[in-house]
Order: C-alpha cells, then sequence, then structure tokens
C-alpha cells in the first residue's frame, strides 16, 4: 500500500517506533536514526522488545551534534516523503532539523512531530509518560480496585493509541499530498489521543455527573460481567443483546433467566447469585468450550502465554507468527509484514543510503 514511501524515523522508546513499524508493515521503507548510543528503548527493556517495534526497518547510528553526520541525514531527508520525530519540543529546533528546516530542503516533506502535550501547550515542556498521560485524561481513574485506588496498568495505553494517531494522519497527509501537492506538518499529543478515547466519559459527565462512563459497561448487569469459574479462572460475558442473553438461558437451560436480562449484578439479587453459582460449576476449559459452540458473546479471559497459542494457531487471522525462537506479532494480519527483517544498529555510513 505504501510502497515507494520512504520514512525517516528519529523517535524512541515506543509511539513513534511503533506508528513506523505500522507504516513499514503497509510497505513504506524506514530508516530509523539513532544516536551512538542506540534508541533508549534498547537499555530499558529486553531486547525482544526493541526488535519487535522495529523490525522491518533499516537502521543507522549517528551523531547529529556532527556536522558530517548532520549533513548525511538531511541528505536522506531531502529524498524521504515522511519524518517522525518524538524529542520534546525545541530540540530539533536546537539540531537545525524542525519542520521549517525540513521543509527548506523538501518541501514535500510529511513530518510529524509526537510529544506528550503538544508543540504549544502549557505543558508542552513537560517531561512525562504513559501513566502521567492516563492520571490527567482521567483514563487512569477508570481502573480501580475495591478501595477506589488507581490500578497501575500493565500497558500503555497512550503510547499505542498515539501511534495509530499519528499513522491515521501520517497517512491522510500523504494522501492529500497526492491531491493538493503539498507536504504537512502534524502536531501530535498522546493526551489528545487519550481524550478522544475518553470521548463519552467526558460527554456523559457533562449532561449527567456520572464520572465513569455508561453504567452498564462497567460490570452492573448480570450480562455484562466476569464471572469465576471453578478453577478459579474468569469467563467475560458480554450478553448485552437480548438474543445473545435468550441464547446462554437456553443452552444451560435456564429459560426463567430470561426476563432479568439487564437486572443488577449485585448480591441482592437472587439471579446473580445463581450466575456466580453457575459459573464455578463448571472449569474454565469446560466454559470455553461451551462458549465456542454457544453464540452469545462468552469469551476467556486470557494470559498473555495463552494468548500468543490462540492467535498463533488462528488460521483466519494468524496475527502472532511463531519460527523456532523467532516470533513476531503483526500490526495486520495478512502476511505483508513478513517481507523484510529488521536489520541491526550500524555504524554510519553514508555509502549505504538511498
Amino acid at each position: 500500500m505504501l510502497d515507494g514511501i520512504k520514512v525517516i524515523d528519529f523517535s524512541h522508546y515506543l509511539p513513534g517506533p511503533f506508528a513506523s513499524l505500522r507504516l513499514a508493515d503497509l510497505g513504506a521503507e524506514v530508516v530509523k536514526i539513532e544516536p551512538k548510543t542506540g534508541d533508549m528503548m534498547r537499555k530499558l527493556t529486553d531486547d525482544c522488545i526493541f526488535e519487535a517495534n522495529n523490525k522491518n526497518k533499516r537502521s543507522i547510528a549517528v551523531d547529529l551534534k556532527n556536522v558530517q553526520d548532520a549533513d548525511a541525514v538531511r541528505q536522506l531527508i531531502s529524498q524521504a516523503d515522511v519524518v517522525i520525530e518524538s524529542f520534546r519540543p525545541g530540540v530539533m529546533r536546537r539540531l537545525r532539523l524542525s519542520y521549517e528546516d525540513v521543509y527548506a530542503l523538501n518541501p514535500s516533506i510529511v513530518y510529524c512531530s509526537i510529544s506528550g502535550y503538544g508543540q504549544h501547550s502549557r505543558y508542552a515542556s513537560f517531561g512525562s509518560h504513559d501513566l502521567n498521560y492516563m492520571a490527567l485524561t482521567g483514563m487512569l481513574a477508570q481502573f480501580k480496585d475495591e478501595s477506589g485506588r488507581p490500578v497501575h496498568p500493565t500497558i500503555t495505553l497512550a503510547d499505542f493509541i498515539g501511534s495509530i494517531h499519528a499513522v491515521e494522519q501520517i497517512v491522510s497527509a500523504l494522501y492529500a499530498r497526492e491531491r493538493m501537492g503539498k507536504g504537512r506538518y502534524i502536531d501530535l499529543s498522546l493526551v489528545d489521543g487519550l481524550l478522544s478515547m475518553m470521548t463519552n466519559h467526558i460527554v456523559l459527565e457533562h449532561h449527567t455527573g456520572q464520572k465513569n462512563g455508561i453504567p452498564i459497561l462497567a460490570g452492573t448487569v448480570v450480562s455484562y460481567h466476569l464471572y469465576e469459574t471453578k478453577d478459579g479462572r474468569y469467563m467475560a460475558l458480554a450478553a448485552l443483546e437480548a438474543h445473545f442473553w435468550r441464547n446462554f438461558c437456553a443452552a444451560v437451560g435456564k429459560f426463567e433467566w430470561y426476563e432479568g436480562h439487564l437486572s443488577a449484578a449485585c448480591d441482592d439479587n437472587s439471579l446473580f447469585l445463581d450466575m456466580k453459582q453457575l459459573f464455578r460449576m463448571k472449569t474454565f476449559q469446560q466454559w470455553i468450550a461451551f462458549s465456542e459452540q454457544v453464540d452469545c458473546c462468552l469469551t476467556p479471559v486470557l494470559e498473555t502465554d495463552e494468548v500468543k497459542t490462540q492467535f498463533a494457531n488462528n488460521a483466519y487471522r494468524k496475527m502472532i507468527h511463531i519460527n523456532n525462537d523467532q516470533m513476531e506479532v503483526a500490526t495486520r494480519y495478512d502476511e505483508h509484514f513478513l517481507r523484510s527483517a529488521h536489520v541491526r544498529q550500524k555504524s554510519m555510513n553514508t555509502n549505504i543510503f538511498y
């Protein structure tokens, strides 16, 4: 889809690299620019994390404060279609690689700056990470334990959502360039991405005062709830529509439960107590077998190792590919992403450039 598109990626950690990964998996040629010491993600996590987010790219090491290295990078940019960077606002300007600098070299460039709060907001210069963005946008407040304490998430939502937003805007800018002949500057904020995901919560609070989104989606009804199995695992039942709930009731031989479809998931409700007892009568595997036979929006709550097996064995949408000790997770479900391997960081050599 993006064959012939050349991307220069200066970003570190996750948001920028995951965005350029998605572009690479769509066919773009990506050159990752790293300092001589390497992307900071190399030091923060196991190497497999870095590799997972940087496959299908070429990687070169440069010192952007070195005149010769910087000139070579500018030569790359002059032939590129997209630049991605994720430094704090002002850093690329000091390196003479700002949008204005790059535009002078290549007016058709699509230049995407990924930052926490945008280039010109009141928080623009603040250092932050995913936990901060989730806290500030109200998203972290949606994940609380029974005592009301926010729970530390184990997934960096702002990073991944921001990456997808970046790809959306970059591809849109490339399309606009085809029509109008002009490049574009994209000021992408990770906070903006999370705020867009909080739309329903913010609108609902404004009009009703309800702070935690649509109540029915918070496990407050019997047909949309997490239930514990006989062996201490959990199944997710999401039979919001009447016909799914009817299928569930029929399959367990409890037609009399049908009228309680949207009744409260609380211990004052005898149906809820009966539901909890029902799920504790079968093991996790037995409920999985049930869910595969009955069309009722019932799925297992899988652990990470089980997810790997589930999607590596899916013949139709095989998203996880395992070959001996090598494993890759696709950003799309076809085989396109496997076309080339990531090239590990190497010393700068202008002879390898386009």
